[in-house]
C-alpha cells in the first residue's frame, strides 16, 4: 500500500479517494491532506509532508511512544504503564483534533497555514 504513495502523488492521480466530508461540505476535516502528507514523507520531503497535515506529528508521537513502551516492556523486567490507555489522554487527543479541525477552516492568517 505504501508503495502506491511512494510512486504516485495523490494530488496528480484520480485513483486515490477524495475526502467525502470535504466534497460534501467544502470544509477540511482533520484527515484532509493525509494522503499527500504520506506521499511527501516517504519521499523524504519531511517539512512539506508535515505542512499537508500537522496532525501527522501527533500520530508519530503516539506511535513512537507506543513502540518505545512496547520495546521497554518486552526487553526489560520493569513493567511500564501505557499513558495512552488513560481516559484523560484520549480526551486531550480529542480536544487537539477538534481544535485542529476548527482552526484549519478559519480563512485568516495564521490559521490558513493549517489548511492542506
Amino acid at each position: 500500500m505504501l508503495s502506491l504513495y511512494f510512486f504516485w502523488n495523490p494530488s496528480n492521480h484520480a485513483f486515490f479517494p477524495k475526502c467525502p466530508f470535504y466534497a460534501l461540505t467544502g470544509i477540511f476535516c482533520p484527515g484532509c491532506g493525509s494522503q499527500r502528507a504520506i506521499h511527501k514523507l516517504i519521499n523524504g520531503e519531511i517539512i512539506e509532508g508535515i505542512r499537508h497535515n500537522y496532525l501527522i506529528l501527533l500520530l508519530f508521537i503516539v506511535l513512537g511512544y507506543q513502540s518505545i513502551l512496547f520495546l521497554l516492556n518486552k526487553f526489560t523486567t520493569t513493567s511500564y504503564k501505557n499513558l495512552t490507555h488513560k481516559p484523560i489522554t484520549t480526551k486531550v487527543i480529542l480536544v487537539i483534533v477538534i481544535l485542529f479541525w476548527i482552526l484549519r477552516n478559519i480563512s485568516v492568517f495564521p490559521f490558513t497555514e493549517l489548511a492542506p
